[in-house]
């Protein structure tokens, strides 16, 4: 048996552009638009049917729950911002404290509005100064009634996939770009971390809790060959640590999103090689999710234990599988929960654990496909179903206590 703290943060994760529906002044929507890929459209409807998705969550024993505020609402034209989005948002958040669930507000979750795309986006010298505006008039809105703020989800996903690989919009490939948007995310959250506490400060509040919510990955030679085991550190110390170690004087606490491990297998000496080689032949099997990820709950007690060094608490803001099987799905969360209490045996301050997701929901250029939801989603009446997994989490949530 294995009993968390009493006052452990225990819920479920989601963001505004995945569930909302409709935000159809964000760069995403015109990127699905443009390139007919994929087509977010309704989303799951959470924007009307918030209230009924957090009943569920308080049916669940959830006593936090992640969400993001879609900047594109919020400032749909340059400096001119909505009130009434501001209110709804509030009506959220007011709606979750009224079920004594604790809300952790993203500022930014990868989309943008439009008219930021279209003047370069992150690349543009000006959009600190942006991204501070937004956050100024969304936090003094929010700020009574909001303890924790991550100001950027996944920094590091954001401009690899955006500006590296060419995944996401704005689809370049450019080294260069990609560092020039990465200095711009750092000190984006390095501006939004001081006006936040700037503003409780003007506002007489209790100091808020400001982070980022950074995506980790355990990297693991997959022969103990010398270099493999480099390969791995570097990955380990560029991907894992090299966003935090440039803003961590900026941070309250960690916020880390944890999946899966990648199998390292350097075959050449170039820079994508050392960036972006794996394993081909299947050394070293483990179960994978219905994306192919591989399942490695071990990985996240030794990322636990490394992020140690930086002296400040840890929340796990997103982990979780996309599967057809909930058996897996539990088997996976168990683990991961058994992890987390290992790492906190040796030190490790864990405040709070959050599901990905709490639904199923809209997964960027993979669509609908992928179910990582604890709430099952029937797309075609939008009809909510709790799965077994989100009653044996309900459970832990409850009491705790992880039975092992």
């Amino acid at each position: 048996m294995m009993k968390f703290p009493q006052n452990f943060l225990w819920g479920a994760a989601t963001s505004s552009y995945q569930v909302e529906g409709n935000n159809s002044n964000a760069d995403w929507w015109q990127w699905e638009k443009e390139t007919g890929k994929v087509n977010s459209g309704a989303a799951c409807r959470h924007y009307e049917l918030f209230e009924q998705d957090f009943d569920l969550a308080r049916s669940l024993n959830h006593n936090a729950h992640r969400l993001s505020i879609e900047w594109s609402r919020i400032e749909p034209e340059e400096g001119k911002f909505s009130q009434k989005e501001l209110q709804h948002y509030l009506d959220v958040i007011l709606a979750l404290r009224a079920r004594n669930i604790e809300p952790i507000v993203t500022l930014h979750h990868f989309t943008n509005p439009v008219w930021l795309s279209e003047c370069r986006g992150w690349l543009n010298p000006e959009v600190r100064t942006y991204f501070a505006r937004y956050c100024n008039f969304v936090c003094r809105g929010l700020a009574e009634h909001v303890r924790y703020w991550i100001t950027i989800n996944e920094p590091t996903i954001y401009y690899s996939h955006s500006y590296i690989f060419g995944f996401w919009p704005p689809q370049v490939k450019s080294l260069f770009k990609a560092k020039l948007v990465e200095d711009n995310l750092v000190g984006g959250h390095i501006q939004a971390y001081r006006l936040i506490h700037k503003i409780y400060k003007e506002k007489n509040l209790p100091e808020p809790s400001v982070s980022i919510a950074q995506n980790v990955m355990a990297f693991v030679p997959c022969t103990q060959s010398l270099k493999n085991r480099l390969t791995a550190a570097l990955r380990h110390k560029w991907y894992n640590l090299g966003f935090l170690e440039r803003i961590h004087k900026n941070l309250d606490f960690i916020g880390i999103n944890y999946y899966s491990r990648q199998l390292v297998d350097l075959k050449g000496y170039g820079i994508s090689n050392f960036a972006g080689d794996v394993c081909q032949d299947n050394h070293l099997p483990v179960k994978k999710n219905s994306l192919g990820w591989d399942i490695y709950p071990q990985g996240l007690e030794e990322l636990l234990l490394k992020l140690k060094k930086f002296n400040l608490e840890i929340m796990i803001t997103e982990n979780g599988i996309c599967t057809a099987d909930d058996h897996l799905r539990w088997e996976y969360l168990s683990a991961h929960l058994k992890n987390i209490y290992l790492a906190m045996e040796k030190g490790v301050k864990v405040s709070g654990y959050l599901y990905w997701s709490l639904m199923d929901n809209f997964e960027w250029d993979k669509g609908f496909v992928p179910r990582f939801g604890l709430i099952d989603i029937d797309y075609s009446t939008y009809k909510r179903t709790i799965r077994e997994s989100a009653k044996k989490f309900a459970q832990v949530c409850k009491t705790g206590v992880l039975e092992v």
